[in-house]
């Protein structure tokens, strides 16, 4: 019988007061990766170079050749963005930072 995974509530920006439960493995290799590539000042990064940032800070066993990475990558953006820690920047494309 195989263990059923560690879930982790999340936050979108774009959906206030609506949480969604995830893989909690997933979603904390993934933040560890998105916080330690995204700058702490503007101008930030566009999340065409976050997605390919992130996959270099991923372990091989939870992200196998970065797969779904790009999924995860947007959910920690807006988990972490609902929850104040970054912040998205007002130009086009959309681009963050740490607060």
């Amino acid at each position: 019988m195989s263990k059923t995974p560690e879930k982790i509530a999340v936050e979108n920006v774009n959906v206030p007061g609506k949480t969604t439960n995830v893989n909690a493995a997933k979603y904390n290799a993934m933040k560890k990766a998105f916080l330690k590539v995204l700058p702490r000042s503007s101008p930030g990064l566009a999340q065409k170079e976050i997605m390919q940032a992130v996959k270099a800070h991923l372990p091989e066993e939870v992200f196998p050749g970065g797969a779904t990475s790009g999924w995860w990558a947007k959910t920690v953006q807006l988990d972490l963005e609902a929850k104040g820690v970054v912040v998205r920047e007002d130009c086009k494309p959309l681009r963050w930072h740490r607060k």
